[in-house]
């Protein structure tokens, strides 16, 4: 063990371990200030709130004292202290997987471990996988191009070394893989015979002697959702550090709540016997009357479902809204325990302990579900919010769904309490020019430190934001308004020759505006890419990167985590402020949880919230030094009202100039 432990300035300082190894290499005072502070925090065993403009290279700047902290505590305690961190985009996970730890377990000094952590039935189980493909050749099990597709993966399952699904050359359908995929319930552990060569158990050695496991939110939350009831899915960790961390309240709610759905009851029932195609695990025993169980179970379910979508409507709010408990007749959660245990008493008079544990693990999915269902009827959580959604044409797809009103409580007692060190950046953490007291409020984290890094970009070189004035507000007159907006949109697009991305706050706007504006794009040479006309979003950047007067509209899911560098984007529009409207049900309960503490909601939650969405869209535009371009603000409360002040000093200073429709001219100092 050396007497001096190396730092993380050694590393990426002037003279440090990367440049000697990489002399093109050239770290950043804003990510070797960064890493300190991400050093200290795991040194000192506190939390760190880190805000790091685009271009600072935060993975870089808290992966490198993660592995060294890692290691340290490894040869200082001679076991493994594992460090957890957490993304939420798939392209952030595989950057770091992929990209960032492979470089640096080449440059770094030390040697150490790094674990891509997946859920566990990402991976296909051998023995599930076998028995599929015996019961196929009995009963068929699946349509034609699901028993094509079986055999396909067991196939694959004999040549593959990593036995996940992201492995496979295709994607399967989800009653296919479903049958085959590794399940907690359903398996035998050190008894099953094809346990030596299991792909999740070989899986889960590897994550549990390893550094560092990369996961993405959803896995981290479900996990800690899981310990609240005493299990798990990672093993202990002593840190943990959260990139994308402005999603974390949004991630938390998500997963620390409920959502049931006639589908998941038709999904389970079928899997146990669908009558029509007469095929499901009950039919494989024999066992009719449970068959006639599950006949009774969808008849119950279609007319419960219902009769809580009347309730809601006379009773409910009308965004779907409960505030008491959901006064219905509820026959299904009894049927799901008679069948459950129907079904487990079968199973234990098996000879075969592969086929009792396969039913057994189908009769606690029946428990499960039937708990939940009355957990949400009843809404025996008080610190959550209960809601009702009809989707589809004919509002028939009817969801049950509740979450806590505040994540705070809950990753304070569960999270910040617990482990030693937790530490959250991201590029859009602070409101104002240094303020982290709203994110601090919303995750619940009272105590550690903050710091705050700007990007290195020349933003005032690189950037013209371009504010409007003279339009019709928005929020009183939104048709001039929209009328107005797409008559600015054909100026700036005309100027930068397309090369947009157009933002939006809501789907019917972007619609409104797409109509508008799709005949005056077409005749102008400029390709209309719009989110929602049956495109993947992926396929969509991918045309868009590739098209050389390409315009894309989109909605939520383009505010962040989008990243397209160089000519191909050199105009962002901005078209309103993006204020949450409070009419889902967990925004509308979070907004009367701060008035019936005597709070302003709006200036306490809805200002701070849409000014880091602001900053995630202004943060489209520049991903490079070499970038350039226009950040358009259609918008013109961000000048005529009081709280615009606070939008614009949160975004990194640049060139300000008024676009009065007429003329675009500099701001006045």
């Amino acid at each position: 063990m050396t007497d001096q432990p190396l730092t993380a300035q050694q590393v990426l300082g002037p003279d440090g371990n990367i440049h000697r190894r990489l002399n093109s290499y050239e770290a950043r005072p804003e990510q070797i200030a960064l890493a300190s502070a991400v050093e200290n925090a795991l040194t000192d065993g506190h939390h760190l709130i880190a805000e790091a403009g685009t271009g600072v290279g935060k993975s870089f700047a808290y992966l490198i004292p993660a592995i060294l902290a890692a290691r340290q505590r490894r040869e200082r305690d001679n076991k493994c202290k594992r460090i957890i961190v957490s993304t939420h985009t798939i392209s952030l996970q595989e950057q770091l997987i992929n990209k960032d730890i492979p470089f640096l377990q080449a440059v770094l000094p030390v040697e150490f471990s790094a674990v891509l952590v997946k859920g566990r039935n990402n991976y296909i189980s051998l023995r599930r996988g076998q028995k599929a493909a015996q019961r196929s050749t009995q009963q068929m099990m699946f349509e034609m191009d699901g028993q094509r597709q079986l055999s396909q993966i067991m196939h694959w399952a004999t040549q593959t070394t990593d036995g996940s699904r992201s492995d496979l050359s295709f994607r399967p359908q989800q009653d296919v893989w479903t049958e085959v995929a590794s399940d907690h319930g359903d398996c035998m552990r050190k008894r099953c015979p094809f346990h030596d060569d299991c792909f999740y158990y070989k899986a889960r050695r590897r994550v549990w002697n390893a550094d560092l496991l990369v996961v993405n939110h959803a896995l981290f939350f479900s996990d800690l959702a899981l310990r609240r009831n005493g299990a798990s899915i990672l093993p202990d960790y002593q840190t943990v550090i959260f990139d994308e961390a402005h999603t974390v309240e949004a991630v938390a709610a998500d997963h620390l709540g409920l959502r049931l759905s006639e589908g998941q009851i038709d999904y389970l029932m079928n899997r146990l016997y669908n009558d029509r195609s007469q095929r499901g695990l009950l039919i494989a025993h024999k066992l009719d009357s449970a068959q006639q169980k599950v006949m009774t179970i969808r008849h119950h379910s279609r007319d419960f479902f219902r009769q809580v979508a009347d309730w809601a409507k006379r009773f409910g709010r009308r965004n779907g809204r409960l505030d008491r408990p959901v006064e219905v007749e509820n026959p299904v959660t009894p049927t799901l325990h008679e069948l459950s245990n129907q079904i487990e008493l079968y199973a234990e008079g098996l000879k075969s302990e592969s086929d009792e544990v396969e039913l057994k693990s189908a009769a606690d999915r029946c428990r499960t579900l039937a708990d939940s269902l009355t957990t949400w009827l009843e809404q025996r959580d008080e610190s959550a919010v209960y809601w009702l959604e009809q989707a589809g044409p004919k509002k028939d797809r009817i969801s049950l769904l509740s979450a806590p009103v505040e994540v705070g409580p809950i990753l304070r007692e569960q999270l910040f309490n617990e482990v030693p060190s937790v530490v959250l950046t991201s590029a859009t953490l602070a409101v104002g020019e240094q303020d982290f007291r709203f994110f601090r409020s919303r995750i619940g984290l009272t105590d550690g430190e903050d710091d705050l890094q700007g990007s290195p970009y020349d933003y005032e070189r690189q950037v013209r934001l371009i504010l409007s004035s003279e339009m019709p507000d928005p929020s009183t007159r939104s048709q001039d308004f929209q009328q107005e907006a797409c008559q600015r949109m054909k100026r700036h697009l005309e100027e930068t020759d397309g090369r947009a991305f157009v933002l939006f706050t809501s789907y019917g706007m972007m619609m409104y505006c797409a109509d508008r504006l799709q005949g005056w794009l077409a005749e102008h040479d400029m390709t209309l890419y719009c989110q929602g006309k049956g495109m993947p979003r992926s396929a969509m950047l991918d045309r868009f990167r590739n098209d050389e007067r390409a315009v894309l509209f989109g909605t939520d899911s383009f505010w962040q985590g989008v990243d397209v560098p160089g000519d191909a984007l050199q105009n962002v529009i901005i078209t309103r402020l993006p204020f949450s409207v409070p009419d889902h049900p967990l925004l509308e309960s979070r907004v009367e949880l701060i008035k019936s503490r005597g709070g302003n909601p709006f200036r306490e939650f809805q200002v701070p919230e849409a000014v880091i969405r602001l900053k995630q869209g202004f943060g489209r535009l520049i991903r490079s030094r070499t970038d350039s371009g226009r950040v358009v603000i259609l918008d013109p409360r961000i000048l005529t009202k009081q709280y615009g002040r606070l939008f614009l000093d949160s975004l990194p200073q640049c060139r300000v100039e008024i676009d009065n429709g007429q003329t675009i001219e500099p701001a006045p100092m």
